[in-house]
Formats: C-alpha cells, structure tokens, sequence
C-alpha cells in the first residue's frame, strides 16, 4: 500500500489558499472571491438551507497564473436580503479544508436599516493578531470598506504587493468577517506603491492588477480611464469609492487648475452621478483626508484645494443635497466639518477612521483642520461605523469604535435637512 504522503501527491489536495471571502453584492447577486493551490476551476455551492439537501452549484471560473490562481464568481438570480450558505468548490471537489459552510447575505432590494464599517491602514508586521476585527464582527455590520492601505507593500514589484495580500487574508481574526460580510475596497499610497506615491508611477498598471487580482469590487475604473473608482447603490444609500492615487498630481506641484487629484475623467464621473443621484445621503470615500488638517504641502485634498474647492462648488451650485465625506490614511480617528455653509452651501463632515493595524499617530492632534468636531482619537486601533435609518426623515449615525469595543466620542447624528444650501449645523452638532 502506498504511503499517505505518495497518495497525496498525485491528488493534489484542490483547496482555496486564502478566502474564501465576500466581494460585490446586490439584492440578487453575490461575489465570491478565492484563491486556489494552483491553476484550479474555482466554484461555490450554495444554498438557503445550512444542511445542504438541495444544493445549487454556481458557474466554475478558471484560475491562471496571470490571476494569481485568484477568481471572484459571482452567483445570480438569488432573493434580496437572504442569508445563504456556501461552501468551496475547487477543481470539482468540495474543499476538504473547508467543507463546513458559511453564511452570508444579499443587499436589500430597496431602502433599508442598515450598517456599514469602515478603516484604513493595515499593516500585519506591526499588527499580526489584529483583534479589531473581533469588535468589527461583534458589531454586525451589514458592509465593510476599506479606504486604503489596506496593506503595507510600499513596493511596486507585484510579487511583492501580492505576497502581502497573502498574508493579510490569513489574519485569523479577519476570516469571520471577510467570509460573511460584503467587502469593497479602494486604495491609498501604501498598497498603491510607494509612500505618497502619485500618477507619476511607472508600475501603476501592474499594481492596479495586482489590486483587481485581491479584491471583488463591481468596476474598476471607466472603459479608457482605468483606476479603483466605482459607485455602488446599497440599501438606498450611494456609495462613491474614489481614486487618489492613479492620476494625481506630485503632492509638491503648485496648486491651480492644472494640478489634479482625481484626473479630468474621474471628475468628470463623480459629478454627473452625484447630479443623477437621488439618495437621501451620498457617500464620497477617499483614502486622503478632504480637510485642510495636514496643510497645504501634506498628503491630503489640502494639497489640492483649487480641485477640492472645486468640487464642493459644484455641489453647492447644483443644489446637490445629503453629500458625506469619508476618510483614513491619518493613523487617528477623527471628525472634522468644512462649513461649505459660510460659502452658500452646507457644511461638509469628514469621517476618518485610522488605523485598522498599525502604530497610531500623534502627529495629528495638534494639526488644524476648518473645524475639529470631536478631539482627535490617537489611543490605537479603530473602525468606524455608519448607521443608516429609513422612513420620513432618514438617519446616518457616525460612530468610533476602538479595539476594546468603546466609543471615545459621542456619535455624530446627520438627517437630510443638515445637508441643504444655506444649513448651518457643525455648531449644533459640535461635541
């Protein structure tokens, strides 16, 4: 009889290395996104019964090495806000290293209570164990964006970044929240390339690749503008995922017209589907804060304030309404405003959650942003949380959470009529 190591060998043991974990996902569909010991079909199973007595079994996606043996399947013609069961399906074998199934959820087909987390800054050498995931999960969110650094590669070699992905998927205390939560991501300088790195890379394609690779997003970029951005519609609420990195200008640039931090045709994007939205708060996610906290010659909009102050002209001008700002990259958590109010429009709040895994920051908390709404959070690792509400008069609810599961600050509470021309609110709302 052979041995069990030479039985093994010609067998191959099919199985997802890291994942499974949660990408894109609608009212009818989900995302999910593995990657394979090699170049395997890669499948799921699923089912709204856990026992698995009739299983579905959804389209097979072809792993390669220009993947990275990586494959996001997307599973259709499901039930809106659903729970499902899944399970790994590798080169037609359920995964043996993951035959229990684990469940998951589609998006609600129309407004909806719900919660979604969000952070930046994950870095596994200075954070291997990473127990503000155990908090996250605890917390039930319902999505959860990462606004960048989401790992630490400050490389351009893919093989680098990849390698880093790699380990971050294996977190131990990420898996409950990758598995069963929807993931959607963008990035920021560190796994972009190089610290403040800008549109100036030589590498920037092979890392977008690299980052297409590792992440489940609905779209990537436009046809012939190519980056991370996207919109996406979840519970009512829209959700625009920015790009600060694949077109911007160098940081050290003379500020004016020609210096960009978006580029013509993300701008151009942002504002015709911020002018087509009509949901009661719009959600504009980028990995560089909007306020002028880090001064004009910093890594943040504050670099770029012809282009900044541009946008929330056009917000005002074209009586666009319920615009929220989010943001990380600051190592702190904070809560600043742009009182747009003193300009005829109304005042912008920034939402910053930094970090997920790293050493925090103290650089920050004497840095003066137009307004501080809550004093800087500089005591570790942090998340935050929105909180949206339907009905009448719908809700977002900014919460801080820390690594023990407390809350430094009081929670910011928004409704539609704080965020209209001429409504004068950050001194109402102001800790």
């Amino acid at each position: 009889m052979l041995p069990k190591r030479a039985y093994a060998a010609p067998l191959g043991y099919p199985r997802l290395l890291q994942g499974p974990m949660i990408g894109d996902t609608g009212p009818t569909h989900l995302t999910i996104w593995g990657r394979a010991t090699g170049p395997l079909p890669i499948a799921f199973q699923y089912s709204k019964d856990r026992a698995f007595t009739a299983p579905l079994t959804s389209a097979t996606v072809a792993t390669s090495a220009a993947s990275d043996f990586t494959a996001a399947v997307r599973i259709d013609g499901l039930e809106p806000d659903t729970r499902y069961w899944y399970r790994p399906v590798v080169d037609g074998v359920v995964d043996r290293y993951q035959s229990v199934p684990v469940a998951t959820r589609t998006a609600p087909a129309g407004a909806a209570d719900f919660r979604v987390a969000f952070g930046s800054c994950a870095r596994i050498a200075r954070d291997p164990v990473q127990r503000i995931f155990d908090i996250v999960v605890r917390e039930s969110p319902d999505l959860f964006l990462w606004l960048g650094d989401n790992i630490y590669a400050d490389s351009e070699a893919p093989e680098a970044i990849a390698d880093e992905y790699r380990r971050q998927r294996k977190v131990q205390s990420l898996a409950p929240l990758i598995r069963s939560v929807p993931q959607l991501a963008i990035w920021d300088d560190h796994d972009y390339g190089y610290n403040n790195g800008d549109g100036s890379s030589p590498f920037k394609a092979a890392s977008l690749a690299t980052f297409r690779n590792y992440w489940a997003n609905p779209a990537y970029g436009l046809p012939g503008t190519p980056g991370v951005f996207f919109e996406k519609h979840f519970g009512g609420i829209d959700f625009f995922m920015l790009d600060g990195r694949y077109h911007r200008s160098p940081n050290g640039d003379p500020d004016g017209p020609a210096k960009t931090f978006l580029g013509a045709a993300q701008n151009a994007w942002l504002r015709e589907r911020l002018a087509a939205s009509r949901a009661p708060f719009k959600i504009l996610a980028c990995g560089s804060g909007w306020s002028m906290a880090d001064g004009e010659k910093g890594d943040t909009w504050a670099a770029f304030r012809t282009e900044r102050d541009a946008l929330f002209d056009f917000i005002r001008d074209r009586g666009i309404e319920g615009v929220v700002l989010l943001s990380g990259d600051s190592h702190v958590g904070e809560l600043n405003c742009i009182p747009w109010s003193e300009r005829g429009g109304y005042d912008l709040y920034d939402l910053v959650s930094s970090p997920l895994a790293q050493s925090p920051s103290s650089s920050w908390i004497d840095q003066q942003p137009e307004v501080r709404m809550r004093k800087v959070y500089a005591g570790g690792a942090n998340f935050g949380m929105l909180h949206f509400t339907p009905g009448p008069q719908p809700t977002l609810t900014f919460s801080l959470f820390d690594e023990w599961g407390l809350m430094p600050w009081k929670p910011l509470v928004l409704v539609p009529a704080d965020l209209r021309n001429g409504v004068r609110s950050f001194e109402r709302l102001r800790a």
